[in-house]
């Protein structure tokens, strides 16, 4: 179990493994490219060879690819839609090139369309995501917190979108859980029962060799509320004990975490990145 955050690439993709250790990472996340639009920065092959010495020369154990925000394999319109999927090829083949251990998205928003034909939408997207892919970058499905009409906040959407994916592509699939969405959502991660109870929940339904990683923030919103607020590891409503039972719990001794908290008046990251490295250090 390795801890780190989400950290810049100002510069290129080569500076953020650098950036990742002065913050006290042992894994870290990026985008690749603007999170907000336009093309994504050419990978030379210096840019990548450049890239994967600062990963070793800062010991750095893995980094992941976030996608930008603007993904939508739910949407109703089919320039968005048909965007959403070129990019997300284009985010795993760049990882694949870098040398990334994964790429995680969000799936979109379902607004002005019925459920059901929503998760066929996002399936279909998926599809055609993964038609020829043969890189060697992960590609996981991040739940979300439940808000509108956003798809994938249940273990059971989750499952349904995964199920479809068929051959050698599944083997290429899984899960990045975060936490706040989950408590957003109704999963209950204050304590240790009720982490066992969720995790149990979650090997029944998708089942627990796809869980890759998690992201692992604390919730400004209290319980099964519908909303997306990232706190500090600790002040918010899953609490310093609900993050000591995640890292005591032994099913997820291998599963790296990624906390996405903000720098705010309350904290910042590498504080967080210190309260999660003393709780490992007092696990049971």
């Amino acid at each position: 179990m390795l801890f780190g955050v989400h950290v810049s690439i100002a510069g290129g993709v080569q500076k953020a493994p650098a950036n990742a250790q002065e913050i006290g990472c042992e894994v870290f996340q990026m985008f690749s490219r603007s999170p907000r639009g336009g093309p994504a920065p050419v990978l030379t092959k210096e840019i990548v060879a450049a890239f994967q010495t600062e990963m070793k020369a800062n010991s750095q154990a893995e980094a992941y690819i976030h996608t930008p925000y603007y993904i939508n394999l739910a949407s109703a319109d089919d320039k968005i839609r048909n965007t959403s999927i070129r990019i997300i090829r284009e985010e795993l083949e760049r990882a694949s090139i870098l040398g990334v251990k994964c790429i995680m998205t969000h799936l979109g928003s379902a607004k002005g369309i019925e459920r059901s034909s929503a998760i066929g939408t996002v399936r279909a997207g998926i599809r055609k995501i993964l038609d020829g892919y043969s890189g060697a970058a992960l590609f996981l499905l991040e739940n979300s917190a439940g808000s509108g009409d956003v798809v994938g906040n249940s273990f059971e959407e989750l499952k349904e979108i995964l199920e479809d994916i068929s051959g050698s592509s599944r083997d290429v699939c899984g899960v990045c859980l975060d936490t706040c969405h989950a408590f957003a959502s109704g999963y209950d991660l204050r304590t240790a029962e009720n982490i066992k109870k969720t995790l149990d929940e979650f090997d029944r339904i998708i089942g627990l060799g796809y869980l890759k990683m998690i992201h692992v923030n604390d919730s400004k919103a209290e319980f099964n509320k519908r909303v997306d607020r990232h706190e500090h590891i600790g002040q918010g409503h899953i609490g310093l004990n609900g993050f000591r039972a995640l890292i005591n719990e032994p099913r997820l001794k291998n599963i790296n975490m990624i906390a996405e908290t903000p720098d705010d008046e309350r904290g910042d990251q590498a504080g967080d990145l210190e309260v999660l490295k003393k709780l490992r250090s007092n696990r049971n």
